[in-house]
């Protein structure tokens, strides 16, 4: 007879395999009860643009105002999958709130993968009466790449130079920035071309598709630092003083921007690119308070 811990050690790996978990993450699949789960939904024609729907049964009940969060993952616009950054939408499904899970086109740059954000969030608006999500309490959210695509999206929508426009009654309300690039792109750039990892430097190059680097016209675009002013919905902005990826240097001028009272930055001197786990619980911790204050 097969021992207990052989039998509870395959039923591990199916779980694993089904959910394309990590076993580390085996907890998060546990812990979805009491969502209606939409996987792979595509709100366009490319094979990357897909995403997750989480809707709470119970969302009205938990008095958490009723927000749609959308999340972004990291990856340097070149790789990463939306199925990898779980965590970082792990503490919203605990509390209730609907979740979007957002994949996006990469190796084709920053300004297609900024672009995908909004055709889903249009995508959504046009199918909203199999979802019934919220549109008007919108929160985009990301990591990294991800957070940069959140925050450019959420701070354009009042600038008409941005060329990406969300349709009427679509609204985002808040800004939710985990060591996302605000400005100096061309620095960036810069420090991912000359990564002496290849596929970094791969990254690099595929920023912005073109030959060369890109020019400051072209990248003023795609900095939130050009759209952030008094209008603009509140933001959180969480970064570390270790990161190699995103130069502390290269988030001064927007933080100086930053609203006493309506937005919130939330900076470790010792932290690097990635929130450890005890650094992104303690961050969840301020995230909540900021979107209590909403």
């Amino acid at each position: 007879m097969e021992k207990s811990s052989d039998l509870l050690n395959r039923i591990l790996v199916i779980l694993i395999l089904l959910f394309n978990l990590n076993p580390g993450n085996l907890l998060f699949a546990q812990q979805i009860a009491g969502y209606e789960v939409f996987k792979d939904i595509p709100y366009g024609e490319d094979m990357e643009q897909k995403m997750d729907i989480y809707l709470a049964e119970k969302e009205k009940a938990n008095g958490n105002k009723g927000f749609t969060i959308v999340f972004l993952h990291g990856g340097a616009y070149y790789l990463s999958d939306k199925s990898q950054e779980e965590r970082y939408i792990e503490p919203y499904l605990k509390k209730g709130f609907h979740v979007v899970n957002l994949n996006y086109r990469l190796k084709r740059g920053i300004p297609l993968a900024t672009s995908d954000l909004t055709n889903a969030l249009n995508f959504l608006k046009s199918n909203n009466g199999e979802y019934n999500l919220n549109l008007s309490q919108i929160i985009v959210t990301g990591f990294s790449a991800g957070a940069q695509i959140a925050t450019n999206v959420g701070l354009a929508q009042n600038n008409p130079m941005f060329p990406d426009k969300l349709e009427d009654e679509v609204e985002i309300i808040g800004v939710i920035n985990v060591s996302g690039p605000v400005d100096d792109l061309d620095v960036i750039e810069k420090i991912f071309i000359d990564y002496e990892y290849e596929l970094f430097s791969k990254a690099g190059n595929a920023l912005f598709p073109s030959d060369g680097y890109a020019s400051r016209e072209v990248l003023s675009v795609y900095e939130p630092v050009t759209y952030f002013d008094d209008n603009d919905p509140p933001v959180f902005l969480w970064h570390g003083g270790l990161d190699d990826q995103i130069p502390p240097a290269t988030f001064e001028q927007f933080v100086s921007l930053m609203r006493k009272g309506k937005d919130t930055r939330m900076f470790i001197p010792n932290g690097k690119h990635s929130p450890t786990k005890e650094e992104l619980a303690n961050a969840y911790v301020e995230i909540f308070n900021f979107l209590e204050g909403l």
